[in-house]
């Protein structure tokens, strides 16, 4: 059983309850019983952590172990509705069955946050506050109802979270990255460095991989656009990912590595694994941050320059950030061809100069221009992605590096996204559209067995659709 031992409705005359393990019966009381429909939010979260509290002192957690999820929920429902007398709370059914549920997440789960975790159109969830909660559902940041009862309850469930990938968080290390069972990416960060108390971000992880046609359906980009970078892929194109925070980077890598054969050795690189690459022949490889002695820090830098003794036949770094992009460069230009990459970047000529100013923080001494021409044999195609003001994610620029003229790396548009408005319900209306230049990768394309139609990037052929 759950509990220790059960108890009677009360002692009789001269009687104390069994065994020290025992729940104690409740003090007879004259206060009125008040509904719960009657109470504000902030005092249902106040019962219900309180519940939680009494319960922890009175349950065998041991046994939680062995117990299914309804088998708790029954033994559990049992308890709670004698506390709820002793506490002088009335419940019907339906509000008895919520609240063991939200106890049961508090128990088992991460409390207030379960039913956003569990809620599909939820992308991001962001705690400001114990009482400030907002979440993005389908590209719209709205505020929700979700409360937590103090700072010292999200304090709790934060360290709950962080605990269970080995990784801490206090006064002496007040941030930190992890990610939870299923993959979703958080930050935490906490006072001193947070004024207004714990904050949380949870980037949910999708329940299935998203591929590029799927991708085509969501309107995220054209069918030619995905056919092409389809064959990029295959064709061992090294490819640069660039766009703004939550502009589906990751996730557009994820759909294109799904073009990467099956035979071929790859080993992703990331700060916190998200990638969920479709190939059997995958070694993941994550950072590690420095212990609490500030010792045994392993960054991405160090990782690149280990994947590349185990014979990659590609490497894929989930974000390039700093000196890690030379380590990277090296890789693409020394055999490993395919290879690909995200950073952030408004631009694809933007791209560029981010990673020329990374490899500066390579300490390496190398002038501008011997950085670019790096870039430029490297790089073979920039792909830009953008978070519209709608909340749409698109593909707004496919760009091609073509070399060098003096100390100007050369690229050219082969798609673009031309805005045309916003509708009355404020959608950005917009196309991608084919500039009229034939990619110079095309002959490798050709001779791996890609032969792609020249009128793709016609750009007076028919709108698609």
């Amino acid at each position: 059983m759950i509990f220790p031992t059960r108890r009677k409705t009360g002692p009789g005359p001269g009687e104390t309850p069994e065994g020290g393990g025992a729940i104690q019966a409740a003090e007879p009381t004259s206060a009125p019983v008040v509904s719960i429909k009657d109470r504000r939010r902030d005092d249902y979260t106040e019962l219900k952590v309180t519940l939680h509290q009494q319960l922890i002192d009175r349950i065998n957690l041991a046994a939680l172990d062995t117990m299914t999820r309804e088998q708790m929920q029954r033994d559990i429902g049992d308890l709670v509705q004698e506390m709820l007398k002793e506490n002088n709370q009335a419940l019907n059914a339906a509000e008895r069955r919520q609240l063991v549920e939200d106890i049961l997440d508090e128990l088992l789960g991460l409390g207030p946050l379960e039913p956003l975790l569990k809620d599909p159109t939820i992308s991001d969830i962001m705690v400001n506050s114990a009482t400030k909660v907002f979440v993005e559902r389908r590209g719209r940041i709205e505020e929700v109802g979700t409360r937590f009862a103090s700072d010292a309850h999200l304090l709790r469930i934060i360290g709950k979270i962080v605990s269970n990938v080995g990784r801490r968080v206090d006064e002496s290390s007040p941030m930190v990255d992890a990610r939870l069972p299923d993959g979703s990416r958080i930050n935490a960060i906490i006072p001193p460095l947070a004024i207004d108390g714990p904050c949380l971000s949870i980037r949910k992880f999708p329940p299935s991989r998203t591929s590029i046609d799927k991708l085509v359906e969501y309107g995220s980009m054209t069918a030619d656009c995905a056919t092409m970078m389809k064959a990029v892929v295959a064709s061992r194109r090294n490819v640069i990912v660039s766009g703004g925070t939550g502009s589906g980077k990751t996730t557009m890598l994820n759909a294109l590595s799904a073009s990467i054969g099956s035979h071929e050795r790859v080993v992703t690189i990331e700060d916190s694994a998200e990638l969920q690459l479709q190939q059997s022949h995958v070694v993941r490889l994550e950072t590690r941050p420095a212990n609490i002695e500030g010792r045994g820090e392993v960054n991405q830098r160090d990782l690149v320059k280990n994947a590349l003794r185990m014979r990659p036949d590609r490497v894929i770094l989930g974000e390039i950030r700093s000196g890690e992009a030379f380590d990277m460069l090296q890789a693409m230009n020394t055999g490993h061809d395919g290879s690909m990459t995200t950073l952030h970047a408004n631009t694809p000529r933007d791209a560029l100069s981010r990673l020329e100013q990374m490899i500066g923080m390579s300490g390496i001494d190398i002038s501008p221009k011997s950085a670019r021409a790096q870039i430029a044999s490297a790089i073979n195609v920039v792909l830009q992605l953008e978070r519209l003001q709608d909340g749409s994610r698109r593909v707004t620029s496919v760009a091609e590096i073509t070399g060098m003229e003096g100390e100007i790396i050369l690229m050219q548009e082969i798609f673009k996204f031309v805005r045309e408005g916003v509708d009355e319900h404020g959608k950005v209306i917009g196309e991608m559209r084919p500039m009229g230049v034939r990619p110079k990768f095309m002959e490798v394309l050709k001779a791996r067995g890609f032969d792609l139609p020249s009128t793709m990037f016609d750009p007076f052929k028919r709108k698609e659709g």
